[in-house]
């Protein structure tokens, strides 16, 4: 298969996560289908669409009618330098939106819970969902990224060994992550807010479907673009 993305038409098919890359834009039309790019960005999309039983030309029509990709400075950063963008933008948002998100699903649980008692679910995915990415987030910045720099400035040696440890590490916590985004999906039925909710419901579905796409976007920069090149640092000073 040859696959055209925003009028740009490859000589090679593409992984999922390849397609992110070289159009951001084309997150949010896999991210309808429910491809997911990010932890499982390596398959094809004809193998994606097949597992997921989705017909490949209809999202192939959807990528084809996109806008060239116009936010792709951050696949030209150096290591060190994508790290700290990830920092500024992603670390920064999460940091910032989780304890709102969890305040917010225990206040419409209390308002709704009664009438919709999947709300219960949400309220404990949400919690689980800021237990999982905190301490995540602070692994990457005061270890793994750190760990970044040091490579790009010259260190080969670190207590921990290869740079691939913590990284190893941080891909199975994205799974995690992961599995966490889809079972709110799942439990929202797609952030399907129902006919009696309040603001602060739609607020909470709004805000959950936001930062799904936006720690999608977040793992795959990582996964697909920073950790190989931190990778491909070490295996160069070595």
């Amino acid at each position: 298969m040859v696959l055209t993305v925003g009028g740009v038409t490859p000589h090679t098919p593409q992984t999922l996560a390849d397609i992110v890359t070289e159009t951001p834009a084309a997150a949010r039309v896999l991210d309808g289908f429910g491809l997911d790019y990010c932890c499982r960005g390596d398959r094809t999309l004809d193998a994606a669409c097949t597992e997921a039983g989705i017909a490949t030309e209809v999202v192939e029509g959807k990528l084809a009618d996109l806008e060239p990709g116009v936010d792709i400075g951050w696949t030209t950063l150096t290591p060190p330098a994508l790290a700290d963008h990830i920092v500024e933008t992603h670390h920064r948002y999460l940091h910032e939106e989780l304890p709102l998100l969890d305040a917010l699903a225990a206040k419409v649980l209390a308002a709704h819970g009664e009438r919709h008692p999947e709300l219960d679910r949400v309220r404990r995915l949400v919690a689980a969902l800021r237990a999982d990415l905190e301490p995540h987030l602070l692994k990457e910045e005061r270890v793994l990224f750190p760990t970044i720099h040091a490579l790009a400035g010259g260190r080969t040696e670190f207590p921990f060994g290869s740079v691939a440890n913590p990284i190893r590490m941080m891909m199975l916590e994205h799974d995690q992550a992961g599995e966490l985004l889809a079972d709110l999906r799942v439990s929202t039925g797609g952030y399907t807010v129902p006919a009696d909710g309040c603001t602060s419901y739609r607020s909470l579905y709004d805000r959950l479907a936001a930062l799904e796409e936006d720690t999608h976007v977040h793992i795959h920069k990582e996964n697909h673009v920073l950790f190989p090149d931190a990778l491909a640092l070490a295996e160069a000073g070595e």
